[in-house]
């Protein structure tokens, strides 16, 4: 037997500050907590959301800007000082990524401040989105300096947003779902991975953690999901690149192609937005097409994508970080592995994403219906917008370190992979959505 090992080794309780998992949890978590707490004391973390309000003259954004500018402030601070922690145990110099992260944090006002504006609201232009299009227009046009690359931390940022995600995602919104909402959701989301993997490693033969990635983007939540499970197996770099760039693609295709089809053949507006959710990759790509049909569409939308397909997020990345390094790193190595490897590769962010939405979903159900209401608006929603700005940074970061030259370089296989599954996602979510349950979401 291979007397390799895997490249990871069990270093008990400093792990807890020595990985940048359990640094995502940590601040995941504070955040929440302080949230909780401000919440109970009467007050809410608003303060520190930096939202900027809707906009449609310049001089109103620069009177709002003006408003918040403490606010915008405060969220630099508290992030630069959150992140700066955990550099310090990751060994990263405070110097240059403060330098780095003031500059990420100016372009990502600069473009919430542009998805606040009407226009970009009409069409649902949200401010990951944007970033992700700016970034990739910087990266591909400009030389990106040494000192800027120590702030872009991708990864970080975005297994930050998917701890603030479970706290925005209460367990209790499965069941207001109803099990025909899971039970559509969970069907579509498997069957579509399950067919972009099989094409993509049987038929293409694409590695099969590529594979991985590509199917986690096609079946659960997009941009969010590719990232989240290439970390979680440990996927290449460019892979995620590629399979971010397909959802992107895609996700805009659907917009145009799902409204027409829907306009041109009458489907009622409940089954409209339940097969949009099941066959849009994008949440801003998604609500663009189901607004079009009104509230209703974008109801069952909610229910199917936000509620019944992101929710899959935490748990694809458990399952595919176990066989990963169960069943492919086995293959790779010669050596099995064991429960302290599991562990140790496990990715720890998951537990944050959980840990959040139990501890949400106890609050929500502990309190009076009166008091949930304010738990939802000084709570789950400023949460949602420090959410927003997570993502904005790990979107702007991907774009800024991804090159055209890159996504080219793996050439056609990974297009065909995505798109078979893209079309039978498409087809699927028809057959259940309007089909099979159309009457059911009519008349939800």
């Amino acid at each position: 037997m291979s007397e390799k090992k895997f490249n990871s080794k069990e270093n008990g309780w400093s792990d807890l500050v020595k990985k940048e998992d359990w640094w995502a949890v940590w601040i995941g978590l504070i955040l929440v907590v302080a949230a909780v707490i401000l919440w109970s004391l009467g007050s809410s973390i608003k303060f520190i959301t930096a939202k900027i309000p809707k906009w449609t003259d310049i001089g109103v954004l620069f009177s709002a800007l003006g408003n918040n500018i403490w606010s915008i402030v405060l969220l630099f601070v508290v992030f630069l000082i959150l992140f700066s922690i955990a550099n310090l145990f990751l060994h990263y110099r405070f110097k240059d990524f403060f330098i780095g992260f003031l500059l990420l944090f100016i372009l990502s006002v600069i473009i919430n401040s542009f998805s606040s504006w009407g226009w970009a609201q009409k069409y649902n232009l949200e401010a990951p989105l944007v970033a992700l299009f700016i970034g990739l227009i910087i990266s591909n046009l400009f030389s990106i300096p040494k000192w800027f690359e120590t702030a872009l931390r991708t990864e970080l940022y975005v297994k930050v947003g998917i701890v603030l995600l479970g706290a925005t995602l209460p367990f209790t919104l499965i069941v207001k779902a109803g099990p025909v909402a899971f039970l559509q959701a969970t069907v579509i989301a498997v069957s579509t991975f399950l067919i972009i993997y099989f094409v993509g490693t049987k038929w293409l033969g694409l590695d099969k953690r590529f594979a991985a990635t590509l199917g986690a983007g096609g079946s659960i939540c997009g941009v969010s999901a590719s990232i989240a499970v290439g970390s979680a197996i440990q996927t290449k770099k460019e892979h995620v690149s590629v399979a971010i760039s397909l959802v992107v693609a895609w996700a805009v295709v659907m917009i145009f192609a799902l409204s027409i089809f829907i306009k041109v053949t009458g489907i009622s507006a409940g089954a409209a937005g339940a097969w949009i959710g099941t066959s849009e990759f994008a949440d801003a790509a998604g609500v663009t097409a189901a607004s079009s049909f009104g509230d209703k569409a974008i109801t069952t939308f909610t229910l199917m994508k936000v509620v019944g397909r992101d929710m899959f997020i935490g748990i694809w990345c458990f399952i595919l970080a176990i066989i990963s390094i169960t069943k492919w790193e086995d293959k790779e190595t010669g050596v099995k592995a064991n429960a302290s490897d599991i562990w140790h590769r496990f990715p720890k962010f998951v537990i944050g994403f959980f840990v959040g939405s139990i501890f949400l979903t106890i609050l929500l159900s502990s309190v009076s219906p009166a008091a949930a209401v304010t738990v939802n608006s000084n709570v789950i929603a400023p949460i949602k917008e420090i959410r927003t700005w997570a993502f904005t940074f790990c979107f702007l970061s991907i774009g800024l370190t991804t090159r055209f030259k890159q996504l080219t370089a793996v050439g056609w296989k990974p297009f065909a992979a995505f798109s078979t599954g893209a079309v039978i996602n498409v087809i699927l979510g028809y057959l259940v959505s309007v089909v099979i349950l159309g009457s059911y979401w009519s008349s939800l």
